[in-house]
């Protein structure tokens, strides 16, 4: 039987939804730990789960590997890995990309909509790319075995992530924006080209990332669904429903504004409905992921398909990701990222 895997959550986590987990059968969440906090602000959240994990001990416990999920799994309880949604965590110190890894985190996005020391959000009228320290903290995080996180990062930039690093990188929440041209959604290219780099996509169910926002229906989900399958292959599709369950609105001013602006940042919301918009009638909480796998067969997808969309990718992904990057694997892995790089530039193929 194939795991259960959330690839991105941000909930206002309480008793009540560990327990939805347990009933959903979720064997594993990356949730995000941090947003535009800087280190010290990330070790005090840390400190808060720590909390949690000491209270609610059969129901959840802090991931730090793959084989984690399996214990999950045996043990009947949800395996947590922690994720940071911009690095301001690392501050300007490259020094604290194996610090938090050591803490914990697992992935790692290099910017959150806006510019950011390492690359460009999605947000900005110019993308630069990746910076010289972006460059650097890639690399860093490639050898750590910190999964590098493009969802909320501008075209260019995803592609200069995909091609400098040695390790396959990942797109946790995000759709495709042939299907629905959100600014945060990603281009045929990302995709293909994250498909071809070994990445990841975990497809959102946050209303703005879907056609016909809340009143989208599973079936126009399952459908989207099987093009990416179609579009990546099966192995490189999974769940990253950036599920935000029960948090304010005051929570998405936190998200969008952080300390970067004194006015309201509307961001992917109107201006005239700034909070978190209703989830669609299909997808409340953990206990409607199984939902989806039923929708997914639906739309024609086979048993092993949806299986490995479902979690059996994500499971793989984390025991290829979460491990310090073995010299040879490395070379290799940097060999053929050259070479793909070469080939682009004369025009062969890549």
């Amino acid at each position: 039987m194939s795991p259960l895997i959330d690839g991105l959550q941000y909930a206002n986590w309480s008793e009540r939804i560990f327990r939805q987990m347990r009933e959903g059968g979720v064997d594993a969440v990356h949730v995000t730990i941090t947003y535009h906090e800087t280190f010290r602000e990330t070790v005090l959240n840390i400190e808060r789960w720590n909390r949690w994990f000491e209270r609610f001990p059969e129901l959840i416990f802090q991931g730090f590997t793959a084989e984690d999920v399996e214990r999950a799994r045996r043990a009947g309880r949800t395996a947590i890995f922690f994720g940071a949604q911009n690095p301001s965590c690392i501050e300007d110190d490259i020094g604290l990309v194996e610090v938090l890894h050591r803490l914990g985190l697992r992935f790692m996005q290099l910017s959150y909509n806006n510019q950011s020391l390492l690359a460009s959000g999605c947000y900005e009228d110019t993308d630069a790319g990746l910076t010289r320290m972006g460059r650097e903290v890639v690399a860093e995080m490639n050898r750590v075995g910190l999964v590098v996180d493009m969802s909320h990062s501008g075209e260019r930039s995803t592609l200069e992530a995909i091609e400098h690093s040695t390790r396959p990188i990942a797109i946790t929440h995000a759709n495709p924006a042939s299907w629905h041209p959100a600014r945060r959604n990603k281009s045929d290219t990302v995709l293909r080209a994250l498909s071809e780099s070994g990445g990841m996509l975990g497809l959102s169910l946050y209303p703005h990332h879907l056609r016909g926002g809340s009143a989208c229906t599973l079936e126009a989900f399952c459908a989207m669904a099987a093009r990416c399958v179609e579009l990546m292959g099966p192995a490189h599709v999974g769940i990253g429903s950036d599920l935000c369950q029960d948090q304010p609105d005051s929570i998405v001013e936190w998200m969008r504004v952080g300390r970067w602006t004194k006015r309201i940042d509307y961001g992917e919301g109107s201006a005239d409905a700034p909070g978190f918009p209703p989830m669609p009638d299909w997808f409340g909480d953990n206990r409607d992921l199984r939902r989806i796998a039923e929708g997914l067969r639906a739309a024609g997808l086979d048993r092993d398909e949806v299986a490995a969309v479902m979690g059996g990718n994500w499971r793989r992904f984390f025991s290829e990701s979460f491990g310090p990057a073995a010299r040879a694997g490395a070379t290799a892995a940097a060999a053929g990222r050259d070479g793909r790089a070469a080939a682009r530039r004369e025009g062969t193929g890549g």
